[in-house]
């Protein structure tokens, strides 16, 4: 029996408001969770340590693979918040070939912060990036929650256990 299992994520679809956008964007970079770190320093201490005070902004970028005015005039407002969805299928291997294929997917709620008019060049497909502004993050893979973060709601919940749950109740949140 191999000891070895290697998990492959190799494409993905993307759905804007419910709406299926098959074939249209090249690349997506989903959020990086960052946690903001703040250093504590005492008398009595040989050193220093840090511990959680937040997270960094979320940000998520998309590479459009021509110009689809759908996703234009909602990237154009920067006061709606869009819904996006990127699905994928997450497949395990190991040396008897594929053992899996389970869904991955990703839920991304935020604003735009820009929308390009493009590059346009001769003989080549015009190119557009948008860059998101997050306030909602999810990843559930296989039905089974990894985490969920809501910045405007004080939520960070990882393995669907609600980790600011005291914090809440503390604040009177």
């Amino acid at each position: 029996m191999s000891k070895i299992q290697i998990n492959r994520l190799t494409n993905a679809n993307i759905y804007m408001d419910g709406n299926n956008l098959l074939g249209r964007a090249e690349e997506i970079q989903l959020p990086q969770i960052k946690h903001k770190m703040s250093e504590h320093k005492a008398l009595g201490m040989i050193g220093s340590a840090e511990f959680f005070s937040g997270i960094d902004k979320l940000e998520c970028k998309i590479k459009w693979n021509s110009l689809y005015p759908e996703v234009m005039r909602k990237a154009a407002n920067p006061f709606k918040t869009v819904q996006l969805q990127a699905r994928a299928s997450l497949e395990t291997y190991n040396s008897m070939g594929k053992l899996a294929e389970v869904p991955a997917v990703a839920y991304i709620s935020g604003t735009f912060k820009d929308f390009p008019l493009g590059n346009i060049k001769a003989g080549d497909n015009s190119e557009y990036e948008t860059n998101m502004a997050v306030n909602y993050a999810k990843l559930i893979v296989e039905g089974e929650e990894i985490f969920e973060i809501d910045i405007l709601e004080n939520i960070y919940k990882v393995g669907g256990v609600d980790i600011l749950q005291d914090y809440r109740n503390n604040i009177g949140a």
